[in-house]
C-alpha cells in the first residue's frame, strides 16, 4: 500500500447541503407523487453524489494499492426501499449510501449520507452459511491477527470495536466453549462503523474524516478479505 504518496484532498460540492434539504422534504413527503414532481431536484442531487463518489474512489485507488475500482453510478445504491420484503418502510430512504472498494465476494467500504445520521462502515453484515464459516476458519487459525488489529488503539479510538448483533449463546459447530478467541467465533456479523452528525458532513474536513476511517478500517476489511480468499 502507498501510504507516502502526497494526496489531494476535495472539497464536498456545496451541493451537498442541498442534497441534506432534498432529503429532508422527502420525508416531510415520503410519497411517489411528490418525487415525481420532484424528479429534476432528485437528479441534480443524486448526480452530485456521484460526482463525489467518483473524486472519493480516486482518492481511494491512490492510497491503497489493492483498491477495487468502483465508480459513483455503479457503487451507489437505490433511494427507493424494498418493501416487497419490509412493507410497513417508508417508500423511500432517509440518506443515500454507496458502496466503495466494492470487489465481488467481499466486504466492501460504505458511506451513507443522511438526515439522521451520516456514517462510514465495512465489513461483513450477517453473511451466509459458508462466508461466516470460512471467517470462523480463520480465526481459529491466526485470530491473534485480528485481536491485534481490533485492539489497537486508533482503531478502538474510532470505531469503539466491533459492530454490536445478535450472537450465539455458545461455541459455533466445531469450535470448543474454551477456544481462546470463543468471543470472536460466536459473532454472526463482523462489521465495524463509525457515525457522524449532519454538522460534521457539511464541514470542509469531511473528506478528509472519509480518508482517515478508511486507512484505520483497512487492515480490519483485509483480514476478512484473506479469510475469504484462501
Amino acid at each position: 500500500m502507498n501510504l507516502i504518496e502526497p494526496f489531494k484532498v476535495y472539497q464536498l460540492p456545496k451541493d451537498f447541503h442541498n442534497l441534506v434539504n432534498f432529503l429532508k422534504e422527502l420525508q416531510k413527503n415520503n410519497n411517489k407523487d411528490w418525487m415525481d414532481t420532484h424528479r429534476k431536484w432528485y437528479k441534480e442531487v443524486r448526480n452530485d453524489f456521484i460526482e463525489w463518489l467518483d473524486r472519493m474512489n480516486d482518492q481511494l485507488a491512490t492510497i491503497d494499492d489493492d483498491y477495487y475500482d468502483t465508480p459513483g453510478k455503479k457503487g451507489i445504491n437505490r433511494i427507493n426501499n424494498n418493501l416487497m420484503f419490509h412493507p410497513h418502510k417508508p417508500v423511500y430512504k432517509d440518506h443515500f449510501g454507496a458502496g466503495l472498494d466494492k470487489r465481488p465476494g467481499t466486504g466492501d467500504f460504505y458511506v451513507e449520507i443522511g438526515i439522521e445520521r451520516s456514517l462510514f462502515a465495512g465489513g461483513l453484515w450477517r453473511p451466509d452459511p459458508k462466508t461466516l464459516r470460512s471467517l470462523r476458519d480463520a480465526i481459529d487459525y491466526d485470530g491473534e491477527k485480528l485481536k491485534k488489529i481490533i485492539d489497537k488503539p486508533s482503531f478502538k479510538k474510532t470505531f469503539g470495536g466491533l459492530y454490536e448483533d445478535e450472537k450465539l449463546v455458545k461455541a459455533p459447530k466445531g469450535f470448543s466453549n474454551d477456544h481462546p478467541h470463543i468471543d470472536l467465533l460466536r459473532n454472526k456479523t463482523f462489521a465495524v462503523a463509525v457515525a457522524f452528525s449532519t454538522k460534521e458532513v457539511l464541514q470542509d474536513d469531511f473528506d478528509k474524516k472519509l480518508i482517515r476511517v478508511y486507512r484505520e478500517m483497512l487492515p480490519f476489511r483485509r483480514y476478512l478479505s484473506n479469510a475469504l480468499t484462501v
